[in-house]
């Protein structure tokens, strides 16, 4: 039997078909390659996984897909087109162009797989680098996304012998007119990118604009428009566009919250003004909540209409909103205990009329001509 199958494969027939034996080859190296290259990429994965890195997560975990779609699309093609060649030598069928297309997309799923999987990493906070926000990993990762779809569109055409150049030219001369006509939304696609690379906000933060009736909290940072969800809860849609040329604060950002109040003590106690501006001030610095390493005033101010004056002017710890208000709130009440351990009290308007001597005569005649004019 052996002898047989020996004959067969060194007779005429066979020897003239030497190309099968390839085609063969190659399909077994194939499927060899198609199940040892997963076992092979998740060892690697298994290995990154113990580094602080990300980018080599990302890559291993991007590669496996495409990596097997890959060989069989090297082992298929290489097969096909042999078989192509030496059954239909006349065939038109563009074995090798469908290959290179298919090439370029699968290369394109790996690398835009490869930036999702680091923009993932950075947003759920994987990424270390304090110089990289949400934002700004939102904003990359779509730059890139277009950059490696316009990349592939371009390669694409000039597999199909189509000249880029003058696409490339047309496409200068055609983003002046595009840019006349659309000046708008130009205007928001580069205010979105100042506001990537300049990060004055962030998503998340709390900001405002004192030159335009815009505050609250901004909830997503698009390449056109910003949302911003205000504290009454409504949305409300900025274009990018307004942010080059108006101010904006970002309370979010704040390193301290001030408190700065003025309290009024009645004239009658101008005796114990001294002692209370003291004793405030005394509490204000072995406070838990002020922070004593930054401006801390407590001072005599005014002589108001019916009230002594004194200010302070103090910074807390804390920048939380709600907890401020209980820390203010905590404040203003020793502040009265102060005033009451002193014996006074806080002045409220009053106003004094000083009423004549009743003896002192009274010129009726003088009063009614007054009253007339």
């Amino acid at each position: 039997m052996l002898n047989s199958l020996y004959d067969f494969l060194n007779s005429n027939y066979m020897v003239g078909r030497l190309w099968l034996y390839e085609v063969v080859a190659v399909l077994v190296v194939t499927v060899f390659c198609v199940v040892i290259v997963p076992r092979m990429v998740a060892r690697l994965q298994v290995a990154a996984k113990s580094t602080e890195a990300v980018w080599d997560d990302a890559l291993f975990d991007a590669l496996v897909k495409p990596a097997i779609w890959m060989s069989w699309l090297l082992g298929v093609s290489f097969a096909v087109n042999t078989i192509v060649i030496h059954v239909v030598p006349d065939s038109v069928v563009p074995v090798g162009l469908l290959a290179r297309i298919l090439g370029v997309f699968i290369l394109v799923w790996f690398v835009n797989g490869f930036v999702s999987r680091i923009e993932t990493s950075v947003i759920n906070g994987r990424y270390n680098a304090d110089s990289i926000d949400k934002s700004t990993a939102l904003a990359l990762g779509k730059l890139l996304r277009i950059s490696i779809i316009i990349s592939a569109c371009l390669i694409t055409l000039q597999l199909f012998d189509y000249s880029i150049t003058g696409l490339l030219a047309f496409g200068g001369i055609g983003g002046v007119v595009i840019g006349f006509a659309s000046k708008d939304l130009l205007a928001n696609f580069f205010g979105g990118l100042m506001i990537f690379l300049d990060r004055p906000f962030a998503v998340g933060d709390w900001v405002r604009s004192p030159d335009q009736n815009i505050e609250g909290v901004v909830e997503h940072v698009g390449w056109r428009l910003t949302r911003i969800r205000t504290f009454d809860k409504r949305p409300l849609y900025v274009p990018n566009s307004t942010f080059t040329h108006i101010s904006v604060e970002n309370p979010s950002r704040m390193s301290h919250r001030r408190i700065y109040e003025t309290i009024g003590v009645r004239y009658d106690d101008s005796h114990a003004v001294a002692a209370i501006v003291a004793d405030v001030k005394k509490m204000l610095e072995h406070h838990d909540e002020i922070d004593i390493n930054n401006t801390l005033i407590v001072n005599f101010n005014s002589f108001g209409p019916s009230s002594l004056d004194f200010f302070i002017y103090c910074l807390t710890k804390t920048v939380d909103w709600t907890k401020y208000h209980e820390v203010k709130q905590d404040v203003l009440l020793r502040i009265l205990k102060i005033i009451d351990n002193h014996g006074a009290e806080c002045a409220f308007p009053t106003s004094t009329i000083h009423l004549a001597d009743s003896n002192s005569p009274l010129n009726i005649d003088s009063l009614v001509h007054e009253g007339a004019d």
